[in-house]
């Protein structure tokens, strides 16, 4: 079975760990057989946000140089894990009122790399990850190729691809329609994203729910000297950093545990403001991105794992946070946190935005360090059990014979 990955997050050289999940994923499935290769879209012009910077920030040029820098390095066609990474550039206009329409645009440079790969390299499935742009772009490339021997469309939703682009929108939301509608399969990441998809017009009878995973460790825990907790996550508005931060002003001093803040992002500013108001500054730590391996090594020395946000519906920092042993605090009525509280113990579910409640639960969990570190063995039991990547290419590689079987059915 042959299967062209296609993705707009992709890790690269520039960035290794900008959409792990869908190399993670590509990787489990080789594992189960499946011979792939992946298509990366890249934009070689930068963003509005790095433009911004370079008018405001002295040395005016160092962002746009090192942003240069990075996109040349992630323009290279390259071997990550043993799967071949082709890039493919493509332009388009600024995202804040036009990311809707960017499957339009990524259409025909994406469509000639796939005629390409289709003519040296007979694929049987193409999988897309996000309904739009690339599960959008990818479909209209299926469009041009009808009859029994077209390969099958897969389609993965994950997160804001389900959420910001059908409501911001008109073009976005038939962008996503299209995508579900001439998808033989459709990949859902949690129980949520399935009704999302179907409510967006995905026939039912072709979605299917496949979490994405973790590796669990297996090594003996190993905790920080003083009580720690931690939160890996780009800084965004959506994962609730603040809420935590106001948590913690309002416990007593000797009871606040350390904070560790991995991950970059908008927010990082305004946060690094908010825990000097709040009197934080000596106990919590700004760390920044680290490498994926890296940063799950810190996150296992830590207590628990913190991250009461929204708009996740599924979340792979929790169950990486709860392979590694260490109990996690995630958004109550949130798509992964909802199902990982299902399977097992492990993770404790708050109000989104509600800083007197995880205040409590901070304060519960923290009062008794040894129950919480026997909370962090069952917490990787139920990954084991649950959401390892084994288990998720097995059922990945299924779901792709089952698409296979689809695409050869009339329309």
């Amino acid at each position: 079975m042959r299967v062209v990955v296609v993705a707009e997050w992709y890790p690269s050289a520039a960035d290794p760990v900008h959409g792990i999940w869908a190399h993670r994923q590509a990787l489990a499935a080789k594992n189960h057989g499946a011979e792939l290769r992946v298509l990366a879209l890249r934009r070689p012009v930068p963003p509005l946000s790095v433009l911004r910077q370079t008018a405001r920030l002295p040395p005016r040029a160092r962002p746009l140089i090192e942003w240069g820098a990075g996109a040349a390095r992630a323009l290279r066609t390259e071997r990550r894990d043993g799967l071949k990474v082709a890039p493919v550039p493509w332009l388009a206009p600024p995202r804040p009122l036009s990311y809707g329409t960017w499957g339009w645009w990524m259409a025909p440079p994406l469509g000639r790399a796939l005629d390409r790969l289709r003519a040296e390299w007979p694929f049987d499935v193409l999988h897309a990850h996000c309904l739009a742009p690339t599960g959008h772009a990818a479909a209209r490339w299926m469009q041009r190729h009808g009859g029994r021997d077209r390969p099958a469309l897969v389609v993965s939703a994950h997160g804001p691809d389900m959420i910001h682009v059908p409501q911001r929108s008109a073009a976005g939301r038939l962008a996503c329609s299209q995508a579900l509608r001439l998808s033989d399969l459709v990949l859902a990441n949690s129980r949520w994203a399935s009704e999302r998809c179907v409510a967006l017009g995905a026939d039912p009878s072709a979605v299917r729910v496949v979490h994405l995973g973790a590796h669990p460790s297996t090594a003996p825990l190993r905790r920080a000297p003083e009580p720690t907790i931690v939160t890996c996550a780009h800084l965004h508005a959506r994962k609730h950093h603040a809420t935590v931060l106001r948590a913690l002003a309002q416990m007593a001093p000797e009871r606040r545990p350390r904070y560790l803040v991995i991950g970059d992002g908008e927010q990082r500013r305004e946060l690094e403001r908010l825990t000097g108001a709040l009197g934080l500054a000596d106990r919590v730590d700004f760390l920044g991105q680290l490498p994926n391996d890296e940063a799950v090594r810190l996150v296992a020395s830590c207590d628990l794992f913190v991250m009461p946000g929204v708009e996740e519906p599924f979340g792979v920092a929790f169950v990486e946070a709860m392979g590694a042993g260490v109990p996690a605090v995630g958004g109550r009525g949130e798509g992964g946190p909802q199902d990982i509280a299902a399977a097992g113990e492990g993770i404790v579910l708050v109000a989104p935005g509600d800083v007197g409640e995880l205040r409590r639960e901070l304060e519960r969990l923290l009062a008794d360090r040894p129950s919480l570190w026997r909370l962090g063995e069952a917490a990787r039991a139920t990954v084991r059990a649950s959401f390892t990547w084994a288990l998720c290419g097995e059922r990945t590689v299924a779901a792709y014979r089952e698409a296979i079987e689809r695409a050869r059915r009339p329309r």
